[in-house]
C-alpha cells in the first residue's frame, strides 16, 4: 500500500507541474512580465510563446515552450527586422523560424512553424547579426 500511495502522490505532483507550466505561457503583452529586456545573455528562459521586437532589442531574449508550439514575433520597432535561426549567415538550425518568420515589417507579427523537436534554437536579426540585443534562444521541451 505504501508504494502505491507514493506512486500516486508522485504522479499527482508531476501532473500539477505540467499544468502549471502550460498555464504560465499566456502572459498578455505588456503585462506584469514587461521589463526592459536588459543587457547580458544570462537571462533565464521565460515560459511564453511571444517575443516582442523594439528598438531596444528582443523581449524576452530566451523563452521555453512545449513541443508543437508556434512562437509569435511582434515587431514594435519603427524599422523592419529579418529574424532567422543560427548560425549566421547560413541559418538553417531551426527551419521553422525562417519558414514562418523571416522579414517582419513595423507593426507586423509573424509566427514560426510548429517547433516539434526538443532542443534549443538560437535566433538573431540577419541584418544586425552582431547586435546581441536582437539575439536570443527558444528552448523546446
Amino acid at each position: 500500500m505504501k508504494v502505491r500511495s507514493t506512486v500516486i502522490w508522485e504522479l499527482a505532483v508531476l501532473v500539477g507541474m505540467v499544468f502549471m507550466a502550460a498555464c504560465g505561457g499566456n502572459d498578455p503583452i505588456g503585462g506584469p512580465s514587461g521589463g526592459s529586456g536588459g543587457g547580458g545573455g544570462g537571462n533565464p528562459p521565460v515560459a511564453t510563446s511571444t517575443i516582442t521586437i523594439t528598438a531596444s532589442g528582443v523581449n524576452p531574449k530566451n523563452i521555453t515552450v512545449p513541443r508543437g508550439t508556434q512562437v509569435t514575433f511582434i515587431n514594435n520597432d519603427s524599422r523592419f527586422h529579418e529574424m532567422d535561426s543560427n548560425p549566421h549567415p547560413t541559418h538553417g538550425s531551426c527551419p521553422e523560424i525562417e519558414n514562418g518568420v523571416g522579414f517582419i515589417q513595423p507593426g507586423q507579427q509573424r509566427q514560426t512553424g510548429n517547433l516539434n523537436n526538443a532542443g534549443t534554437c538560437g535566433y538573431h536579426d540577419h541584418n544586425q547579426a552582431s547586435e546581441t540585443i536582437f539575439q536570443g534562444t527558444i528552448t523546446i521541451q
